[in-house]
Protein backbone atom coordinates (compact mmCIF):
# COMPACT_ATOMS: atom_id res chain seq x y z
CA UNK A 1 0.00 0.00 0.00
CA UNK A 2 1.31 3.13 -0.97
CA UNK A 3 1.52 6.04 1.75
CA UNK A 4 -1.27 8.91 1.45
CA UNK A 5 -0.38 11.76 -0.62
CA UNK A 6 -0.51 15.22 1.51
CA UNK A 7 -3.74 17.18 1.77
CA UNK A 8 -4.60 20.73 -0.09
CA UNK A 9 -3.86 22.43 2.74
CA UNK A 10 -0.51 20.72 3.71
CA UNK A 11 1.09 21.92 -0.10
CA UNK A 12 -1.05 25.47 0.39
CA UNK A 13 -0.19 28.93 -0.67
CA UNK A 14 2.34 29.61 1.70
CA UNK A 15 3.38 26.35 2.13
CA UNK A 16 7.14 24.38 1.33
CA UNK A 17 7.55 24.41 -2.04
CA UNK A 18 9.62 22.01 -2.52
CA UNK A 19 7.45 19.60 -0.10
CA UNK A 20 5.07 20.55 -2.90
CA UNK A 21 6.58 19.23 -5.71
CA UNK A 22 7.71 16.36 -4.48
CA UNK A 23 4.41 15.26 -2.81
CA UNK A 24 3.27 15.66 -6.95
CA UNK A 25 6.47 13.44 -7.83
CA UNK A 26 5.56 11.05 -5.41
CA UNK A 27 1.82 10.93 -6.59
CA UNK A 28 2.54 10.80 -10.51
CA UNK A 29 5.07 7.58 -9.38
CA UNK A 30 1.77 6.39 -8.11
CA UNK A 31 -0.18 6.77 -11.60
CA UNK A 32 2.43 5.63 -13.99
CA UNK A 33 1.74 2.03 -12.48
CA UNK A 34 0.08 -0.40 -14.84
CA UNK A 35 -3.86 0.08 -14.39
CA UNK A 36 -3.49 3.79 -12.10
CA UNK A 37 -3.98 5.66 -15.05
CA UNK A 38 -7.63 5.85 -16.29
CA UNK A 39 -7.62 1.56 -16.28
CA UNK A 40 -4.56 1.52 -18.90
CA UNK A 41 -3.39 -2.25 -17.93
CA UNK A 42 0.26 -0.54 -18.87
CA UNK A 43 2.57 1.49 -17.14
CA UNK A 44 1.89 5.38 -18.04
CA UNK A 45 4.41 7.24 -19.98
CA UNK A 46 5.38 10.69 -18.77
CA UNK A 47 6.81 13.93 -19.93
CA UNK A 48 7.41 16.88 -17.71
CA UNK A 49 7.12 20.65 -18.39
CA UNK A 50 7.71 23.33 -16.27
CA UNK A 51 5.03 24.04 -15.08
CA UNK A 52 2.78 20.24 -15.89
CA UNK A 53 3.63 16.55 -15.81
CA UNK A 54 1.56 14.78 -18.50
CA UNK A 55 1.05 11.16 -18.30
CA UNK A 56 0.81 9.04 -21.57
CA UNK A 57 -1.66 5.90 -21.11
CA UNK A 58 -3.21 4.18 -23.97
CA UNK A 59 -4.79 6.63 -26.34
CA UNK A 60 -5.31 9.30 -23.62
CA UNK A 61 -3.23 11.43 -22.06
CA UNK A 62 -3.35 13.08 -18.56
CA UNK A 63 -2.68 16.78 -17.73
CA UNK A 64 -1.77 17.50 -13.83
CA UNK A 65 -0.73 21.14 -12.94
CA UNK A 66 2.48 21.52 -10.48
CA UNK A 67 1.34 23.10 -7.16
CA UNK A 68 4.02 26.28 -7.65
CA UNK A 69 3.60 29.34 -6.88
CA UNK A 70 5.97 31.55 -9.04
CA UNK A 71 6.01 35.29 -10.21
CA UNK A 72 3.38 34.71 -13.36
CA UNK A 73 1.27 31.41 -12.32
CA UNK A 74 -0.18 29.97 -8.87
CA UNK A 75 -1.23 26.63 -8.53
CA UNK A 76 -0.35 26.27 -5.02
CA UNK A 77 -3.85 24.62 -3.59
CA UNK A 78 -5.94 21.87 -5.19
CA UNK A 79 -8.64 24.37 -5.75
CA UNK A 80 -6.22 26.39 -8.02
CA UNK A 81 -5.46 23.78 -9.43
CA UNK A 82 -9.08 22.49 -10.50
CA UNK A 83 -9.77 25.97 -11.80
CA UNK A 84 -6.81 25.83 -14.09
CA UNK A 85 -8.03 22.75 -15.20
CA UNK A 86 -11.26 23.56 -15.85
CA UNK A 87 -10.15 26.79 -17.57
CA UNK A 88 -7.86 25.17 -19.99
CA UNK A 89 -10.50 22.80 -20.98
CA UNK A 90 -12.47 25.91 -22.00
CA UNK A 91 -10.14 27.41 -23.97
CA UNK A 92 -9.15 24.43 -26.16
CA UNK A 93 -12.38 23.52 -26.64
CA UNK A 94 -12.38 26.35 -28.73
CA UNK A 95 -9.67 24.94 -31.15
CA UNK A 96 -9.52 21.43 -30.54
CA UNK A 97 -13.14 19.63 -29.06
CA UNK A 98 -12.67 16.79 -30.29
CA UNK A 99 -9.08 16.42 -28.43
CA UNK A 100 -9.46 17.86 -25.03
CA UNK A 101 -12.08 15.67 -23.44
CA UNK A 102 -13.13 16.80 -19.56
CA UNK A 103 -11.18 17.52 -16.09
CA UNK A 104 -10.81 14.02 -13.60
CA UNK A 105 -10.29 13.97 -10.26
CA UNK A 106 -6.99 12.48 -8.83
CA UNK A 107 -8.28 10.28 -6.05
CA UNK A 108 -6.30 8.66 -3.21
CA UNK A 109 -7.35 5.16 -3.08
CA UNK A 110 -6.16 2.41 -0.59
CA UNK A 111 -3.87 1.46 -3.58
CA UNK A 112 -2.47 4.48 -3.77
CA UNK A 113 -3.23 7.69 -6.16
CA UNK A 114 -5.98 6.10 -9.31
CA UNK A 115 -7.60 7.94 -12.18
CA UNK A 116 -10.79 6.34 -12.97
CA UNK A 117 -11.03 4.48 -16.31
CA UNK A 118 -14.44 4.00 -17.94
CA UNK A 119 -16.91 1.82 -15.82
CA UNK A 120 -14.50 2.47 -12.44
CA UNK A 121 -15.84 4.34 -9.71
CA UNK A 122 -13.36 3.71 -6.91
CA UNK A 123 -13.65 5.29 -3.43
CA UNK A 124 -10.83 8.22 -2.49
CA UNK A 125 -10.57 11.45 -1.18
CA UNK A 126 -10.25 14.02 -4.04
CA UNK A 127 -6.32 14.97 -4.22
CA UNK A 128 -5.72 16.47 -7.68
CA UNK A 129 -7.02 17.24 -10.85
CA UNK A 130 -6.20 17.01 -14.01
CA UNK A 131 -7.31 17.30 -18.14
CA UNK A 132 -8.27 13.90 -19.86
CA UNK A 133 -7.36 14.26 -23.39
CA UNK A 134 -7.17 12.40 -26.72
CA UNK A 135 -3.57 11.15 -27.30
CA UNK A 136 -2.24 12.66 -30.87
CA UNK A 137 1.41 11.65 -32.68
CA UNK A 138 4.31 13.71 -31.31
CA UNK A 139 5.64 13.76 -34.49
CA UNK A 140 3.47 15.71 -35.99
CA UNK A 141 3.94 18.95 -33.88
CA UNK A 142 4.62 21.53 -36.19
CA UNK A 143 7.97 22.53 -34.32
CA UNK A 144 9.22 18.76 -35.54
CA UNK A 145 7.54 18.89 -39.07
CA UNK A 146 9.93 22.19 -39.36
CA UNK A 147 12.86 20.96 -37.87
CA UNK A 148 12.70 17.97 -39.66
CA UNK A 149 12.05 19.13 -42.98
CA UNK A 150 8.49 18.08 -43.78
CA UNK A 151 6.43 20.90 -43.14
CA UNK A 152 4.36 21.61 -46.27
CA UNK A 153 2.68 24.47 -48.61
CA UNK A 154 -0.79 23.06 -47.73
CA UNK A 155 0.26 22.74 -43.80
CA UNK A 156 1.08 26.26 -43.91
CA UNK A 157 -2.06 27.33 -45.93
CA UNK A 158 -4.28 24.96 -43.48
CA UNK A 159 -2.57 26.82 -40.21
CA UNK A 160 -3.21 30.30 -41.87
CA UNK A 161 -6.77 29.43 -42.22
CA UNK A 162 -7.22 27.50 -38.65
CA UNK A 163 -5.81 30.99 -36.73
CA UNK A 164 -7.88 33.16 -39.24
CA UNK A 165 -11.05 31.33 -38.72
CA UNK A 166 -10.79 31.16 -34.72
CA UNK A 167 -9.65 35.14 -34.60
CA UNK A 168 -12.59 35.46 -36.12
CA UNK A 169 -15.26 33.93 -34.03
CA UNK A 170 -13.64 35.41 -30.98
CA UNK A 171 -15.58 38.51 -30.09
CA UNK A 172 -13.92 41.82 -29.53
CA UNK A 173 -12.91 42.21 -26.11
CA UNK A 174 -13.38 45.89 -24.30
CA UNK A 175 -10.30 47.56 -22.79
CA UNK A 176 -9.58 50.14 -20.89
CA UNK A 177 -7.65 53.19 -21.58
CA UNK A 178 -4.27 51.65 -19.87
CA UNK A 179 -4.10 48.74 -22.39
CA UNK A 180 -1.22 49.71 -24.56
CA UNK A 181 1.07 51.17 -21.78
CA UNK A 182 -0.32 47.50 -19.92
CA UNK A 183 1.04 45.71 -23.03
CA UNK A 184 4.64 47.70 -23.86
CA UNK A 185 5.22 47.50 -19.98
CA UNK A 186 4.84 43.90 -20.23
CA UNK A 187 7.44 43.64 -23.06
CA UNK A 188 9.94 45.73 -21.39
CA UNK A 189 9.45 43.69 -18.24
CA UNK A 190 10.08 40.90 -20.28
CA UNK A 191 13.14 41.79 -21.60
CA UNK A 192 14.42 42.79 -18.44
CA UNK A 193 13.78 39.42 -16.80
CA UNK A 194 15.69 38.32 -19.82
CA UNK A 195 18.69 40.30 -19.53
CA UNK A 196 18.57 39.17 -15.90
CA UNK A 197 18.88 36.03 -16.72
CA UNK A 198 21.73 36.44 -19.01
CA UNK A 199 23.56 38.43 -16.84
CA UNK A 200 23.33 35.40 -14.08
CA UNK A 201 24.89 32.85 -16.80
CA UNK A 202 27.54 35.54 -17.64
CA UNK A 203 26.70 35.23 -21.09
CA UNK A 204 27.83 38.49 -22.11
CA UNK A 205 27.55 39.34 -25.47
CA UNK A 206 23.91 38.22 -25.48
CA UNK A 207 23.27 40.46 -23.09
CA UNK A 208 24.77 43.43 -25.28
CA UNK A 209 21.68 42.19 -28.02
CA UNK A 210 19.15 41.94 -25.74
CA UNK A 211 20.49 45.75 -24.41
CA UNK A 212 20.10 47.00 -28.23
CA UNK A 213 16.85 45.38 -28.37
CA UNK A 214 15.75 47.48 -25.46
CA UNK A 215 16.77 50.33 -27.07
CA UNK A 216 14.94 49.18 -30.63
CA UNK A 217 12.01 47.91 -28.72
CA UNK A 218 11.35 51.08 -26.82
CA UNK A 219 11.72 53.17 -29.87
CA UNK A 220 9.11 51.09 -31.91
CA UNK A 221 6.11 51.00 -29.36
CA UNK A 222 2.91 52.62 -31.25
CA UNK A 223 0.85 53.04 -28.02
CA UNK A 224 -1.45 55.41 -30.18
CA UNK A 225 -2.01 52.72 -32.67
CA UNK A 226 -2.65 49.95 -29.98
CA UNK A 227 -4.88 51.84 -28.63
CA UNK A 228 -6.35 52.63 -32.03
CA UNK A 229 -6.41 48.73 -32.93
CA UNK A 230 -8.10 48.14 -29.68
CA UNK A 231 -11.07 50.48 -30.67
CA UNK A 232 -11.67 48.93 -34.12
CA UNK A 233 -12.15 45.85 -31.98
CA UNK A 234 -8.85 44.23 -33.08
CA UNK A 235 -7.99 42.97 -29.37
CA UNK A 236 -9.61 39.48 -28.76
CA UNK A 237 -9.07 36.41 -26.62
CA UNK A 238 -6.60 34.49 -28.27
CA UNK A 239 -4.24 31.70 -27.82
CA UNK A 240 -1.57 33.32 -25.97
CA UNK A 241 1.32 30.63 -26.94
CA UNK A 242 1.31 30.46 -30.48
CA UNK A 243 4.78 29.13 -30.51
CA UNK A 244 5.01 25.57 -33.17
CA UNK A 245 5.28 23.63 -30.14
CA UNK A 246 1.57 24.48 -29.35
CA UNK A 247 0.50 23.44 -33.05
CA UNK A 248 -0.07 19.93 -34.81
CA UNK A 249 -1.21 18.39 -37.64
CA UNK A 250 -4.12 15.58 -37.60
CA UNK A 251 -6.65 14.63 -39.94
CA UNK A 252 -6.10 17.06 -42.96
CA UNK A 253 -6.09 20.11 -40.33
CA UNK A 254 -3.73 22.06 -38.47
CA UNK A 255 -4.49 22.22 -34.47
CA UNK A 256 -4.10 25.11 -32.35
CA UNK A 257 -3.76 23.97 -28.40
CA UNK A 258 -2.44 24.21 -24.93
CA UNK A 259 -3.79 27.77 -25.07
CA UNK A 260 -2.07 29.81 -22.50
CA UNK A 261 -4.75 29.22 -19.60
CA UNK A 262 -2.60 31.13 -16.56
CA UNK A 263 -3.07 34.86 -17.31
CA UNK A 264 -5.56 36.20 -19.29
CA UNK A 265 -3.73 39.33 -19.59
CA UNK A 266 -0.91 37.43 -21.77
CA UNK A 267 -3.96 35.84 -23.76
CA UNK A 268 -6.60 38.84 -24.30
CA UNK A 269 -4.19 40.61 -26.97
CA UNK A 270 -4.21 41.94 -30.48
CA UNK A 271 -4.32 39.18 -33.08
CA UNK A 272 -1.19 40.58 -34.44
CA UNK A 273 0.58 39.37 -31.24
CA UNK A 274 -0.61 35.58 -31.97
CA UNK A 275 0.32 35.89 -35.64
CA UNK A 276 3.31 37.26 -34.66
CA UNK A 277 4.35 34.31 -32.66
CA UNK A 278 3.84 31.28 -35.60
CA UNK A 279 5.35 33.75 -38.00
CA UNK A 280 8.52 34.19 -35.36
CA UNK A 281 8.96 30.47 -34.59
CA UNK A 282 9.03 29.65 -38.94
CA UNK A 283 11.59 32.21 -39.18
CA UNK A 284 13.49 30.86 -35.93
CA UNK A 285 13.27 27.26 -37.91
CA UNK A 286 14.58 28.35 -41.00
CA UNK A 287 11.69 28.88 -43.03
CA UNK A 288 11.04 32.77 -43.27
CA UNK A 289 9.17 31.88 -46.92
CA UNK A 290 6.41 29.97 -44.88
CA UNK A 291 6.33 32.72 -42.07
CA UNK A 292 5.61 35.44 -44.48
CA UNK A 293 3.23 33.06 -46.39
CA UNK A 294 1.45 32.31 -43.00
CA UNK A 295 1.42 36.03 -42.70
CA UNK A 296 0.14 36.63 -46.22
CA UNK A 297 -2.64 34.13 -45.64
CA UNK A 298 -3.54 35.05 -42.63
CA UNK A 299 -4.21 39.08 -43.29
CA UNK A 300 -5.28 37.83 -46.09
CA UNK A 301 -8.69 36.56 -44.89
CA UNK A 302 -9.24 39.25 -42.61
CA UNK A 303 -8.11 42.22 -44.12
CA UNK A 304 -6.06 43.70 -41.32
CA UNK A 305 -2.88 44.78 -43.00
CA UNK A 306 -2.92 47.72 -40.70
CA UNK A 307 -1.43 45.14 -38.54
CA UNK A 308 1.73 45.36 -40.12
CA UNK A 309 3.60 48.42 -38.77
CA UNK A 310 3.10 45.61 -35.47
CA UNK A 311 4.35 42.73 -36.88
CA UNK A 312 7.87 43.32 -36.05
CA UNK A 313 7.74 44.84 -32.58
CA UNK A 314 5.27 41.69 -31.55
CA UNK A 315 7.93 39.36 -33.04
CA UNK A 316 10.74 40.65 -31.61
CA UNK A 317 8.94 40.24 -28.39
CA UNK A 318 7.71 36.71 -28.86
CA UNK A 319 11.38 35.92 -29.66
CA UNK A 320 12.56 37.26 -26.57
CA UNK A 321 10.09 34.83 -24.64
CA UNK A 322 11.49 31.79 -26.27
CA UNK A 323 15.01 32.92 -25.03
CA UNK A 324 13.57 33.39 -21.96
CA UNK A 325 11.96 30.10 -21.45
CA UNK A 326 15.22 28.34 -23.23
CA UNK A 327 17.28 29.74 -20.24
CA UNK A 328 14.58 28.95 -17.49
CA UNK A 329 14.50 25.62 -19.16
CA UNK A 330 17.57 24.83 -17.69
CA UNK A 331 17.67 23.40 -14.03
CA UNK A 332 20.13 24.99 -11.01
CA UNK A 333 21.60 21.78 -11.17
CA UNK A 334 22.59 20.85 -14.69
CA UNK A 335 25.84 20.44 -16.40
CA UNK A 336 27.75 22.55 -18.69
CA UNK A 337 26.26 20.70 -21.60
CA UNK A 338 22.67 21.41 -20.88
CA UNK A 339 23.56 24.94 -19.82
CA UNK A 340 25.49 25.19 -23.36
CA UNK A 341 22.32 23.51 -24.86
CA UNK A 342 20.01 25.93 -23.36
CA UNK A 343 22.38 29.17 -23.84
CA UNK A 344 21.82 28.04 -27.84
CA UNK A 345 19.24 28.01 -28.16
CA UNK A 346 18.71 31.40 -26.54
CA UNK A 347 20.88 32.88 -29.10
CA UNK A 348 18.87 31.23 -31.69
CA UNK A 349 16.01 33.40 -31.01
CA UNK A 350 17.86 36.44 -30.26
CA UNK A 351 19.22 35.89 -34.01
CA UNK A 352 16.36 36.21 -35.01
CA UNK A 353 14.95 39.17 -33.13
CA UNK A 354 17.80 41.03 -34.27
CA UNK A 355 17.56 40.36 -37.64
CA UNK A 356 13.95 41.91 -37.26
CA UNK A 357 14.80 45.02 -35.48
CA UNK A 358 16.68 45.71 -38.30
CA UNK A 359 14.87 44.67 -41.89
CA UNK A 360 16.47 45.97 -45.26
CA UNK A 361 14.86 48.45 -47.46
CA UNK A 362 11.71 47.57 -48.52
CA UNK A 363 10.86 47.71 -52.01
CA UNK A 364 7.58 47.80 -54.23
CA UNK A 365 6.63 45.69 -56.82
CA UNK A 366 3.94 46.13 -59.56
CA UNK A 367 2.69 42.88 -61.45
CA UNK A 368 1.29 43.44 -64.59
CA UNK A 369 -0.45 41.00 -66.97
CA UNK A 370 -3.27 39.49 -69.09
CA UNK A 371 -5.57 37.11 -67.19
CA UNK A 372 -4.50 33.98 -66.76
CA UNK A 373 -0.79 35.16 -67.42
CA UNK A 374 0.19 33.98 -64.11
CA UNK A 375 0.68 37.46 -61.93
CA UNK A 376 -1.18 35.83 -58.41
CA UNK A 377 1.35 32.72 -58.40
CA UNK A 378 4.30 34.72 -58.90
CA UNK A 379 3.37 37.93 -56.69
CA UNK A 380 2.46 34.73 -54.06
CA UNK A 381 6.40 33.50 -54.04
CA UNK A 382 7.88 36.28 -54.80
CA UNK A 383 6.37 38.11 -51.44
CA UNK A 384 7.96 35.19 -49.66
CA UNK A 385 10.81 35.44 -51.25
CA UNK A 386 11.17 38.83 -50.59
CA UNK A 387 10.04 39.02 -47.17
CA UNK A 388 7.27 41.05 -47.49
CA UNK A 389 3.13 40.82 -48.59
CA UNK A 390 1.05 40.00 -51.70
CA UNK A 391 -1.86 43.28 -51.89
CA UNK A 392 -3.93 41.13 -54.21
CA UNK A 393 -6.72 43.21 -56.22
CA UNK A 394 -9.58 41.11 -57.29
CA UNK A 395 -9.71 40.13 -53.09
CA UNK A 396 -9.66 43.92 -52.23
CA UNK A 397 -12.11 44.87 -54.71
CA UNK A 398 -14.23 42.46 -53.25
CA UNK A 399 -13.63 43.75 -49.82
CA UNK A 400 -14.40 47.11 -50.95
CA UNK A 401 -18.11 45.73 -51.60
CA UNK A 402 -18.53 43.57 -49.12
CA UNK A 403 -18.01 40.30 -50.60
CA UNK A 404 -16.08 37.15 -49.72
CA UNK A 405 -12.97 36.60 -52.44
CA UNK A 406 -14.34 33.57 -53.91
CA UNK A 407 -18.35 35.32 -54.09
CA UNK A 408 -19.00 36.07 -58.11
CA UNK A 409 -19.75 39.44 -58.21
CA UNK A 410 -23.38 40.52 -59.72
CA UNK A 411 -23.20 42.87 -62.86
CA UNK A 412 -25.51 45.77 -60.66
CA UNK A 413 -22.52 46.17 -58.63
CA UNK A 414 -20.94 47.46 -61.14
CA UNK A 415 -17.42 46.14 -59.72
CA UNK A 416 -15.38 46.12 -62.62
CA UNK A 417 -16.32 49.48 -63.78
CA UNK A 418 -14.01 52.76 -63.67
CA UNK A 419 -15.34 54.07 -60.34
CA UNK A 420 -14.54 50.77 -58.72
CA UNK A 421 -11.92 50.03 -60.31
CA UNK A 422 -10.44 53.81 -58.89
CA UNK A 423 -11.44 52.64 -55.57
CA UNK A 424 -9.43 49.82 -55.58
CA UNK A 425 -6.26 51.27 -56.49
CA UNK A 426 -6.95 53.57 -54.19
CA UNK A 427 -7.20 51.14 -51.51
CA UNK A 428 -4.26 49.52 -52.51
CA UNK A 429 -1.91 52.51 -52.69
CA UNK A 430 -3.00 53.18 -48.74
CA UNK A 431 -2.38 49.89 -48.12
CA UNK A 432 1.15 49.12 -50.00
CA UNK A 433 2.16 52.95 -48.08
CA UNK A 434 1.64 51.76 -45.12
CA UNK A 435 3.39 48.04 -45.29
CA UNK A 436 6.51 50.15 -46.91
CA UNK A 437 6.65 52.51 -44.25
CA UNK A 438 6.95 49.70 -41.73
CA UNK A 439 9.39 48.36 -43.27
CA UNK A 440 7.93 45.70 -45.32
CA UNK A 441 8.40 44.90 -49.19
CA UNK A 442 5.38 45.16 -51.24
CA UNK A 443 3.92 43.20 -54.35
CA UNK A 444 0.43 44.17 -55.84
CA UNK A 445 -0.91 41.96 -57.84
CA UNK A 446 -3.70 43.50 -60.31
CA UNK A 447 -3.15 43.65 -64.10
CA UNK A 448 -2.31 47.35 -64.56
CA UNK A 449 -2.63 47.21 -68.29
CA UNK A 450 -3.61 50.84 -68.57
CA UNK A 451 -0.40 53.50 -68.19
CA UNK A 452 -1.76 55.74 -65.24
CA UNK A 453 -2.45 52.30 -62.85
CA UNK A 454 1.18 51.90 -63.87
CA UNK A 455 2.33 55.07 -63.06
CA UNK A 456 -0.02 55.85 -59.80
CA UNK A 457 2.00 52.99 -58.48
CA UNK A 458 5.51 54.61 -59.90
CA UNK A 459 4.76 57.63 -58.17
CA UNK A 460 3.99 56.17 -54.77
CA UNK A 461 7.21 54.52 -55.07
CA UNK A 462 9.44 57.73 -55.39
CA UNK A 463 6.97 59.58 -53.29
CA UNK A 464 7.97 56.87 -50.66
CA UNK A 465 12.03 56.76 -51.62
CA UNK A 466 11.33 53.10 -52.44
CA UNK A 467 13.21 51.24 -55.47
CA UNK A 468 9.94 50.24 -58.05
CA UNK A 469 9.96 47.65 -60.15
CA UNK A 470 7.22 46.45 -63.46
CA UNK A 471 6.69 42.58 -63.40
CA UNK A 472 5.53 41.78 -67.09
CA UNK A 473 4.03 37.98 -66.94
CA UNK A 474 3.72 37.10 -70.18
CA UNK A 475 2.28 33.18 -71.98
CA UNK A 476 0.93 32.49 -75.01
CA UNK A 477 -3.04 33.12 -75.84
CA UNK A 478 -3.72 29.11 -75.83
CA UNK A 479 -2.21 29.09 -72.28
CA UNK A 480 -3.88 32.11 -71.10
CA UNK A 481 -7.32 30.51 -71.95
CA UNK A 482 -6.45 27.24 -71.08
CA UNK A 483 -5.29 28.52 -67.27
CA UNK A 484 -9.11 30.27 -67.47
CA UNK A 485 -11.27 27.95 -68.41
CA UNK A 486 -9.47 25.48 -65.44
CA UNK A 487 -10.05 28.13 -63.04
CA UNK A 488 -13.32 28.79 -63.99
CA UNK A 489 -14.30 25.26 -63.51
CA UNK A 490 -12.73 24.70 -59.74
CA UNK A 491 -14.70 27.94 -58.74
CA UNK A 492 -12.27 28.24 -56.06
CA UNK A 493 -10.19 31.49 -56.89
CA UNK A 494 -11.04 35.01 -55.94
CA UNK A 495 -10.87 35.98 -59.63
CA UNK A 496 -13.49 36.65 -62.13
CA UNK A 497 -11.70 36.57 -65.10
CA UNK A 498 -13.10 34.43 -67.86
CA UNK A 499 -12.05 33.71 -71.48
CA UNK A 500 -14.34 36.23 -72.78
CA UNK A 501 -12.78 38.74 -70.30
CA UNK A 502 -9.40 38.08 -72.06
CA UNK A 503 -10.64 38.82 -75.44
CA UNK A 504 -12.01 42.44 -73.94
CA UNK A 505 -8.61 43.00 -72.50
CA UNK A 506 -6.70 42.93 -75.54
CA UNK A 507 -8.06 46.03 -77.28
CA UNK A 508 -7.28 48.00 -75.05
CA UNK A 509 -4.05 46.70 -73.32
CA UNK A 510 -1.27 50.05 -72.96
CA UNK A 511 2.20 47.88 -73.05
CA UNK A 512 4.69 49.46 -71.39
CA UNK A 513 5.97 52.32 -73.30
CA UNK A 514 10.01 53.22 -73.92
CA UNK A 515 10.28 55.44 -70.85
CA UNK A 516 9.09 52.55 -68.82
CA UNK A 517 12.20 49.98 -69.21
CA UNK A 518 14.20 51.07 -66.64
CA UNK A 519 11.94 49.35 -64.32
CA UNK A 520 10.52 46.53 -66.17
CA UNK A 521 11.29 43.16 -66.33
CA UNK A 522 9.68 40.31 -68.15
CA UNK A 523 8.38 37.29 -66.93
CA UNK A 524 7.44 34.14 -69.57
CA UNK A 525 5.06 31.89 -67.45
CA UNK A 526 4.11 29.14 -69.68
CA UNK A 527 6.96 26.79 -67.96
CA UNK A 528 6.29 24.11 -65.34
CA UNK A 529 5.65 25.38 -61.72
CA UNK A 530 9.40 24.38 -61.10
CA UNK A 531 10.31 25.94 -63.67
CA UNK A 532 8.54 29.31 -62.64
CA UNK A 533 9.93 29.07 -59.11
CA UNK A 534 13.81 29.46 -60.41
CA UNK A 535 12.96 31.71 -62.44
CA UNK A 536 11.08 34.12 -60.07
CA UNK A 537 13.95 33.19 -57.61
CA UNK A 538 16.21 34.34 -60.56
CA UNK A 539 14.69 37.74 -60.59
CA UNK A 540 17.40 40.82 -59.83
CA UNK A 541 15.40 42.19 -57.31
CA UNK A 542 18.14 42.49 -54.99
Amino acid sequence: MSAPLPTAAAVGTHGDQAAALAAHASMVAQLRRPGACGGHPDAAGLIETHLSSLLLAGGHVYKLKKPLLLAFVDFSTLALRQAACLEELRLNRRTAPQWYLDVVPVLQASTGAVIAGPGQVPAGVVVDWAVRMRRFDHRQTFDLLASEGRLTEPQVDRLAEAVAAFHAGQPPLAVGPGHAEATCQGVRDNLAELMALLIAATATDLAGQVAALQRWSRAAEQPALMDQRARDGRVRDGHGDLHLGNLFWADGAAVLFDALEFDAGLRQIDTIGDLAFAFMDLLAHGLPQWGWRFINRTLEASGDWAALPLLAWWAVHRAAVRAKVALLGVPANADDQARAAGLAKARRYLDVASALAAPPRPRLVLMMGLSGSGKTAVAGQLAQQLGGVRLRSDVERKRLFGLAPTARAAPALGLYGAEASQRTYARLHDLAAAALQAGVPVVIDAASLQRPERDGVRLLAQRLGVPFTLLLCEAPAAVLRQRLDQRQAAGDDPSDATADVLLQQLPFTEWPADDERADLLRLATDVDWLQLAAAVKALPLG
